[in-house]
């Protein structure tokens, strides 16, 4: 199929871009790597009446680790999990990013693309959810900073204004007492995750945790945090019986969605089943997918 007619703009910096969206309103999507937007012109699921581009926008990619690690929003998201500095400042940015469809798909597709698709089987904006992590969006108003947790906002929805542009993703550094793991479960490899979970848990001098953030994605309209499983963990050593617990408490009371590819019994199964081997990673016990 093809798209339906549409009116094409080409941003030379962030400036016209964020002019050419407060002018377009809800009309207006940006078109980035366009590996989610496009197939969905194609569909007719999506029927944008104009297209900024920003892709000549040269500040808005790169990788940075000065402190905290920051993406610029146009960083394809295979530049982002090859750069040294991304693995170095947040292994679990790496590490996450490698599941991400196929390596032709992450080479045109960008970081903050996924982040403001919020599609909530991806794996992005599950990790910085984890992670603590903050994106920076510029508007008529001028710049601002949103958390990840008060970013995504419900299917395919985000709380970006229809005339701001996400321009930069912060996530913080990782120190020695970070210990981070990731898994999901997909039919095939670069399928959508039918399930996963991504972990952040600080741990003390003693071995025992501190604090834990475990994010899931593809169980409901926006990455989760278990909570449940979060506070099992609480001044705990990541031995057997906690991470048990923290599966337990992950499957207990989830409130996940049924579709045409898994039941909601089958994902909160299995999204437990996930959070104990990220957390197994996380502790050093191998790297278990």
């Amino acid at each position: 199929m093809k798209p339906a007619p549409f009116k094409y703009l080409r941003a030379g910096s962030v400036e016209e871009a964020v002019a050419a969206l407060a002018e377009h309103g809800e009309e207006a999507k940006v078109l980035a790597g366009g590996q989610s937007l496009v197939p969905l012109m194609n569909l007719r699921l999506a029927t944008p009446g104009v297209l900024v581009d920003v892709n000549g926008i040269a500040e808005l990619s790169g990788v940075r680790a000065n402190g905290a690690l920051e993406l610029g929003a146009m960083t394809r998201q295979l530049a982002a999990e090859r750069a040294p500095a991304t693995a170095a400042a947040a292994p679990l940015v790496a590490e996450a990013l490698r599941h991400v469809a196929h390596v032709g798909v992450r080479s045109r597709g960008t970081v903050g693309g996924s982040l403001a698709h919020a599609d909530p089987a991806a794996e992005l904006p599950a990790v910085l959810v984890a992670l603590g992590g903050e994106v920076v969006a510029r508007g008529p108003g001028g710049e601002r900073t949103i958390a990840a947790e008060e970013l995504f906002a419900g299917y395919f929805t985000t709380s970006l204004g229809p005339d701001e542009l996400l321009t930069a993703v912060r996530v913080p550094r990782a120190d020695g007492a970070l210990r981070t793991g990731f898994a999901e479960v997909a039919r095939r490899p670069g399928d959508f995750a039918l399930a996963g979970a991504a972990v952040a848990v600080r741990l003390g001098a003693d071995g025992s945790c501190e604090s834990a953030r475990i994010a899931l994605f593809g169980v409901a309209d926006r990455p989760l945090r278990a909570r449940g499983a979060e506070e099992a963990l609480a001044r705990r050593t990541l031995d057997d019986a906690a991470l048990r617990d923290a599966q337990d408490a992950t499957s207990e009371g989830l409130e996940t969605r049924g579709d045409g590819h898994a039941s909601a019994e089958y994902r909160r199964e299995v999204a437990g089943v996930l959070v104990r081997r990220a957390l197994a990673q996380a502790a050093g016990e191998g790297r278990t997918r």
